[in-house]
């Protein structure tokens, strides 16, 4: 059996040319779909996505991790079913599952056939594919996952949640106080993006990608925009290449820093999150200040960027770059160094290699455990193979692992910020994108991990489909498998350490 993904895709399916750009994409017939499904078994690759389409497709974003190649894999379902891919990749079932609800597909072989977005509250079935409206509809009970074993109880939590958090169900079943199995359910803030997106100029879509997930508002216009420009053979200008990684960089230590004091906290250790807190307001403060907006909100646009940078913005970040690393390098002790904290981070929720190797969570969820991939440099995308920078990977994989790849990773953005500032070009920061039909697909390193967009442009300039994943979709059931051995009191530190989107993941 051929091994290298190309190779294989090109024996067995037709390449399509121009579509996916920069990525190759094959559209395989049923049999070989089901093939596929099937040699996965015993294949190395991992399943990136899987997104339905219209007329009647299946899309795969894989990727063969010795090499580093992502391709698009497609199959036509005329009868509107296609094979699971969820036997062989466990990743895939979130996937299938929300291509059931949102095209009315059928998956066969999926190995949870469970509804996902759909809670029974749309007033159509199937929206995103031969929609048919069922007026009023009676939410059906959700069939949690059964757990036998003598004194075991129920813990449900959520959706609704103490204090300012995002909708999500937790049910915890557990012997004594410790948790035997955590399920959740998500799909409370489902926002319809993706068909929000249809029909809209790429102007308007980069709106609602911006709103995808607001602490990653800049990394997911960032993945929509370098689809778009991809799609539409558009060239941005060197400037804006460059003030959209200094962005990106400034997104990413605001939510590091605040990461790092909000998982201390849930250990009680509340000095650190003041101390986390004040450095992650610097960072917002000399962003409202650079950019206008404190998340950068619509800053990133397909064509560059909608704000420049002054000679007075650039100060204020030289100036932030000197006062973080002066105070970080006390918050770090702290942490490194502290026995009451580390007493309950150390071996606390461990998320296995063998585990993250299977899913490939990406971000500082994958680097605790061992895998060290990063967009930024595989497959890369300009100007990060210009700038110098490390990946931190740690392999004990536990809330300890998670939390000091926060902080080499603060280190690692002050020292891009400074390359960056150092060589920041002069020009122009917005081209107007080409009007052309096209297909385009982005990988881009958000702070949680890699950001995958893909989208189809008509000949209107406007956006025909485009299906945004945030790293989430690959995240949140690996907590679930992080958490069980734990006690009940473990699970916010934990939960925190991974600290997945609800927005991001639900659409």
């Amino acid at each position: 059996m051929t091994r290298s993904l190309s190779a294989y895709l090109a024996a067995r399916g037709r390449p399509v040319a121009g579509v996916a750009a920069p990525f190759a994409r094959f559209v395989l017939d049923s049999a070989a779909w089901a093939t596929l499904a099937e040699d996965l078994t015993t294949l190395p690759w991992t399943v990136l996505a899987l997104w339905g389409d219209e007329p009647a497709t299946v899309h795969a974003a894989l990727r063969e991790p010795a090499t580093g190649i992502v391709a698009v894999v497609s199959v036509a379902c005329p009868e509107r079913r296609f094979a699971s891919l969820s036997a062989a990749r466990p990743p895939a079932i979130r996937f299938e599952r929300a291509i059931q609800d949102l095209f009315g597909f059928t998956a066969e072989g999926l190995t949870d056939p469970r509804p996902w977005l759909d809670h029974d509250a749309w007033p159509v079935t199937a929206p995103l594919g031969e929609a048919t409206a069922v007026g009023e509809r009676v939410p059906r009970p959700y069939r949690f996952l059964p757990v036998e074993g003598a004194s075991l109880h129920q813990i449900p939590v959520g959706p609704v949640h103490a204090g300012i958090i995002e909708p999500g169900h937790f049910r915890f079943t557990a012997n004594g106080e410790t948790i035997v199995r955590l399920e959740d359910r998500l799909g409370y803030t489902h926002k319809g993006v993706e068909a929000l997106m249809r029909g809209k100029p790429v102007g308007d879509a980069a709106r609602l990608a911006a709103r995808l997930s607001g602490d990653s508002t800049v990394a997911h216009s960032l993945a929509f925009a370098r689809a778009v420009e991809a799609a539409t053979g558009t060239v941005v200008p060197p400037r804006a290449v460059w003030l959209r990684a200094l962005m990106a960089e400034l997104e990413r230590l605001a939510n590091h820093l605040g990461d790092i004091g909000a998982i201390c906290n849930d250990v009680g250790f509340a000095f650190a999150l003041a101390e986390g807190s004040m450095l992650r307001e610097k960072v917002l403060r000399a962003a409202d200040w650079a950019f206008g907006h404190r998340l950068m909100m619509d800053r990133v646009v397909p064509g560059g960027c909608a704000a420049d940078l002054s000679t007075d913005g650039v100060k204020g970040i030289a100036d932030l770059i000197g006062v973080l690393r002066q105070r970080l390098v006390s918050l770090v002790d702290l942490v490194e160094h502290k026995a009451s904290l580390l007493d309950r981070t150390v071996t606390t929720g461990v998320l296995s290699t063998d585990l993250a190797r299977q899913w490939q969570p990406g971000g500082f969820i994958g680097r605790a455990s061992g895998q060290d991939h990063d967009s930024r440099k595989s497959p890369g995308y300009p100007p990060y193979p210009e700038l110098s920078f490390s990946v931190p990977v740690f392999a004990d994989g536990d809330v300890n692992a998670r939390l000091m790849v926060r902080i080499k990773e603060v280190e690692n953005s002050l020292w891009l910020l400074d390359q960056i500032l150092e060589r920041l070009p002069v020009g122009a920061i917005w081209v107007a994108p080409q009007r052309a039909a096209g297909e385009g697909m982005a990988l881009v390193e958000g702070f949680r991990g890699e950001i995958l967009n893909w989208v189809r442009i008509d000949d209107q300039g406007t956006v025909a489909r485009c299906f945004p994943r945030d790293p989430s979709w690959l995240q949140w059931p690996l907590l679930t498998a992080a958490i069980e051995g734990n006690i009940v009191a473990d699970f916010p530190v934990c939960n925190k350490s991974f600290n997945c989107s609800y927005s991001g993941h639900d659409l």
